[in-house]
Parts: C-alpha cells; sequence; structure tokens
C-alpha cells in the first residue's frame, strides 16, 4: 500500500478541510502551514492527522501583564498593560494503515513542526510556522507559532503500532491573530493644471489630500507604504494625534524619486528601501519622525508628496489584528 506523504499545496490551489467544534472559538476548519509551505489540514477526521478538538487551549484573548501602582487612598491605579507572548496547547492525533505508514506520518507531521526551530531566512533564530483558522464564512485568520514541546508518544499500551497522539504546545512571539485578507487605501494625483488658466486653481501636484482609514481589527497595525514616483519628498500624518514622519528622498542615495520607481516604508521594524534594494531609512526626518500606528476604528490622516506628478501614488497595506481566533 503506498505511504502517505505531507500535502503540499499551491497557493493557486489552496484546500479547506471540514470544519469541527474547536474550543474557544466555535465552529472552524484548522490548517497548519509549515516554515517551507507545505499545508497540513487538522480538521479532516477522515485523514491519516487530525486535531483532537478536546484539550485545545490558547485561541482566545491574548494574556496581559498589568503594572499597577499602590494608591495612598486605597486600591491601586494601573500605569502599564503589556500584551504577552500566548502559548496553544494543541493535541494531534496521527494514524496509519500499517506501521510502516504509520511511523512516516508520525515522523512527517512532527518534523513538520519542529522545522520551526530552524533558523529564519531573516536573521531570525526561528522559522516560525502559520496556525490558519477559517471560518464557514471564507474568512480567516493566522498566528504564527514556533514548536515548544509536547511531540511525544502517549506511551500506552497499543499506541506507537498503528496510531499515537501528542500534545504539542505551541509559541507565539505576537499573541494576535493577522487576518488573513489585506487591506489596501490608493491614492493617485490627479490631472495636473496650470495655476492661472482658466482662473486661480490649485492642483494635486503637492497634496494628495486627506483621508479616513478604517482599521476593522481589534488591536492597533502598523502599516506598511508604498510610493510610486515622481517625487522628492513624502510626508505623512496622522491628523488625530499630529504624528508623522517624512522621508526626504534629496537626502537619501537614491535622490528623488523618479517615474515609475517605487519606495516601501515598513513602520514596524521602522525601515525605507527603494525598489531596487538601497536603504532609504537615514533620509527620514529623526528624531521628529513617528512612524505611528493604526488603532482600531477610524482615523484621520494626511498623504503629501513634494513634487508630485501625474502617475505619483501612495499606497497603504495592513492585515487587521485581533485578541482572538
Amino acid at each position: 500500500m503506498p505511504l502517505i506523504t505531507a500535502p503540499v499545496v499551491t497557493p493557486e490551489e489552496p484546500t479547506t478541510p471540514p470544519p469541527i467544534e474547536i474550543p474557544e472559538i466555535g465552529y472552524a476548519s484548522i490548517t497548519y502551514i509549515d516554515p517551507a509551505g507545505g499545508r497540513w489540514p487538522m480538521t479532516d477526521l477522515s485523514a491519516d492527522w487530525y486535531t483532537l478538538a478536546e484539550g485545545v487551549s490558547g485561541l482566545g484573548a491574548a494574556p496581559y501583564t498589568v503594572t499597577s501602582d499602590l494608591h495612598p487612598r486605597g486600591g491601586a491605579r494601573v500605569r502599564h498593560v503589556q500584551p504577552q507572548a500566548r502559548t496553544i496547547v494543541w493535541p494531534v492525533l496521527v494514524r496509519g494503515a500499517d506501521h510502516l505508514a504509520f511511523t512516516k506520518n508520525w515522523r512527517d507531521v512532527g518534523g513538520a513542526f519542529l522545522r520551526t526551530l530552524r533558523p529564519g531566512r531573516d536573521g531570525r533564530p526561528v522559522s516560525p510556522g502559520i496556525l490558519e483558522v477559517a471560518r464557514p464564512d471564507g474568512t480567516a485568520r493566522r498566528i504564527e507559532v514556533v514548536y515548544y514541546g509536547g511531540w511525544d508518544g502517549r506511551g500506552q499500551v497499543a499506541t506507537g503500532i498503528t496510531w499515537d497522539s501528542a500534545v504539542l504546545t505551541l509559541y507565539c512571539e505576537d499573541p494576535y491573530w493577522v487576518d488573513v485578507a489585506p487591506q489596501t487605501v490608493h491614492r493617485e494625483t490627479g490631472t495636473q493644471v496650470d495655476y492661472l488658466v482658466p482662473y486661480p486653481s490649485v492642483s494635486s501636484s503637492q497634496v494628495l489630500g486627506a483621508t479616513t482609514v478604517t482599521n476593522p481589527g481589534g488591536v492597533d497595525v502598523w502599516p506598511v507604504w508604498t510610493v510610486t514616483g515622481p517625487a522628492t519628498a513624502i510626508e505623512f500624518t496622522r491628523d488625530d494625534t499630529d504624528e508623522s514622519f517624512t522621508l526626504d528622498m534629496t537626502a537619501t542615495v537614491h535622490g528623488p524619486l523618479l517615474a515609475g520607481e517605487t519606495v516601501t516604508i515598513s513602520t514596524d521594524p521602522p525601515q525605507a528601501r527603494s525598489d531596487t534594494g538601497e536603504v532609504l531609512t537615514p533620509g527620514l526626518n529623526w528624531p521628529e519622525a513617528v512612524l505611528w500606528s493604526l488603532p482600531p476604528g477610524e482615523t484621520p490622516v494626511t498623504f503629501q508628496l513634494n513634487g508630485a506628478a501625474a502617475g505619483s501614488a501612495v499606497d497603504l497595506t495592513y492585515h487587521p489584528r485581533y485578541e482572538t481566533a
């Protein structure tokens, strides 16, 4: 009989396992995505591995540490609230048609989780996998996970022959769940006009304008900005707090942004790079620059591009973040 191997599904051919009832979140379809991109359905009860819903925990609200000071009149006053990394308890059953098939499945599934402990290509000491929770309405949220422990069999009579189960502990550096679908805002410079023809007027060559950005998530997000030239300076302002940052392209190794060229500004971590890989971060107006976040709800913002012309554009991209799956 052929052995079962790990399913690897390309983004063009995704599969969604059937939903099952999971403690803390209700009915959902769960998929684990290993660092190599392999997709492991976790809620298909007819498969050779699946999640044991009983015993799952850690999918609810993020844990917090609350720091407080005693108040002289009694009680205390909260001074600081800090979200903490979370751990997810994830029981998994693995089986096979015979001992050799079970052994291969056990090794493959365990290896997919243990692979997260290898150094990442981006300099991180780990290569997180992704736990993806999809709802029947088509929405899905993800969280990065790193193997923390638990890939051990039950050690009981009859286990380890054609079936066994393990209770994994997964460590999440970022405790928040991230929406799979990104939110985007696009603003582009309109057709330029002569200031005096047919009457005094102002074109959009300097200001792309004010707009309102909506964050449907439950916690702050740190957006990524992509600016398409031409432009000589780029300024983004959060109008409700007056926080802003400016990237002066004339002060960078790249020079002014020409038509069709792009620069990408990341707010977490703070970073600015051209489309050819040049580091432009020194061009930010430090120390005044504040690479601000977007809180839940509506936020008024203003995009300003100096030296803009037809084709100049700003694209704002972010993934909403949530407390729970």
